[in-house]
């Protein structure tokens, strides 16, 4: 079985966002050992400069790549990334578990993104869209995402 380990920056606020991720882990369960690993999100001020972002992406930088696993397949979520269908990101994990590893870690960063230390370590990076999402929503849209891509693999139907 697939173990996937996803590395969040902060923690879930709000509570729909909260049950809908819970859900998802729930029904995931079927198909690969997942777990969530929280890092702490470094605080800022209202107003920063350049300098707080890079020092803020530094600080959790280092928190993410502590908790990478040795021989895991990393996967960024990053804006600058490349774009796939449901169907494209299906055969990506499937390839993956087939050919790298059966430990993949994917990394959702921060209000301010992930370093470019961070971004090095991943094999692969990956954009869901041009669009700006807030990073807690990206949890919930990621853990759908990656059931959908099991639903794919297993040919089972699931609204399209």
């Amino acid at each position: 079985m697939m173990n996937i380990t996803i590395i969040a920056v902060g923690s879930l606020k709000e509570k729909y966002l909260t049950e809908g991720v819970n859900e998802y882990m729930k029904r995931l369960d079927a198909f690969a050992n997942v777990e969530i690993i929280e890092i702490e999100e470094e605080p800022s001020k209202t107003s920063v400069t350049v300098g707080d972002i890079a020092r803020i992406l530094e600080r959790e930088g280092q928190r993410i790549t502590d908790k990478i696993k040795p021989g895991s397949y990393v996967v960024a979520l990053d804006i600058e990334g490349d774009h796939i269908s449901s169907e494209g990101f299906a055969k990506m994990l499937g390839d993956i578990g087939s050919y790298q590893s059966s430990n993949i870690i994917f990394i959702i960063g921060g209000s301010w993104g992930l370093s470019d230390f961070v971004k090095s370590k991943a094999a692969k990076r990956l954009s869901f869209s041009k669009m700006t999402f807030p990073h807690q929503l990206m949890r919930l849209v990621f853990v759908e995402q990656l059931y959908r891509a099991f639903m794919i693999s297993s040919n089972r139907n699931y609204h399209k």
